[in-house]
């Protein structure tokens, strides 16, 4: 089965314009842009046939063609990543099996991630779209309620049934935990990881169903395929000592630069 992978990128983001531009220093101190990690991260990626920066924006266009991305030019109307890779999908002419939405906002995302998304939603002819989870050890949960507590909209937490079909997204943190946990603690929630891997199908159809209130309230795209009854699988990957954290406000820079050093990443 063929696999594109889209990095939808805009410039104009609400809470942290320019955000795709923006540079994180690596442990070897060179900096690049956000979109450039995102970039070198997907094409790391085994199985993977195409990888395209999808923009509307001419400041990301150059930079993207300078470190050698192949860019697909994509409309000012675009509400989200999901309608940005839909439209690209059809802007090159479709003839891909599966489509992987790696927003530009991960630059932590390990190959592994994305290999593993890809092989849950083969394996899983009812998911129409799959998207990968990351049980929180204790040092992630209490950055994410540290945020909420401070009033910032950081990392997005899912739960899930049974057969592993997801019941709800949200930027709260979900399922409430009223226990405290040390750092190296597993806890019972899950980190969504802002990757998506859909059926062309599904993907064709998102940009034409109108959105609702649990999307609008929430601002998480995904909630589109649920309000509409569509399965959205949450695929659990392993961290194997990475940390994972994403860019969603300026504060999260150094956040993400020290995990960087601390790792080793250059």
């Amino acid at each position: 089965m063929s696999v594109l992978v889209v990095i939808p990128a805009r410039y104009a983001s609400t809470r942290y314009p320019g955000k795709p531009l923006v540079t994180l220093k690596g442990a070897n101190g060179v900096e690049q842009s956000l979109i450039e990690r995102s970039w070198r991260a997907a094409c790391q990626v085994d199985g993977v046939d195409r990888v395209v920066v999808a923009t509307d924006d001419t400041r990301i266009q150059q930079a993207a063609i300078g470190f050698g991305a192949e860019v697909v030019i994509t409309s000012e109307n675009c509400g989200n990543g999901t309608e940005r890779c839909a439209e690209a999908l059809e802007n090159i002419g479709g003839g891909y099996d599966i489509v992987v939405n790696l927003q530009g906002d991960a630059p932590l995302t390990p190959h592994w991630f994305i290999e593993d998304l890809v092989a849950g939603l083969r394996a899983d002819p009812m998911a129409e779209v799959a998207t990968p989870v990351l049980r929180c050890d204790g040092r992630t949960l209490n950055s994410l309620l540290e945020d909420r507590r401070a009033g910032r909209v950081g990392g997005t937490t899912a739960v899930f049934s049974k057969d592993r079909h997801a019941l709800f997204f949200s930027k709260e943190v979900i399922p409430f935990t009223p226990k405290t946990y040390e750092n190296a603690d597993d806890t019972p929630v899950f980190h969504h990881v802002g990757v998506y891997a859909y059926r062309p199908s599904a993907l064709a159809a998102y940009p034409l169903w109108e959105s609702g209130p649990l999307e609008h309230l929430e601002g998480l795209e995904q909630l589109r395929f649920l309000e509409r009854g569509r399965p959205v699988l949450c695929v659990e990957v392993a961290a194997r000592g990475r940390q994972f954290w994403e860019l969603n406000n300026p504060e999260d820079v150094p956040k993400i630069e020290s995990m960087m050093a601390e790792m080793g990443m250059e």
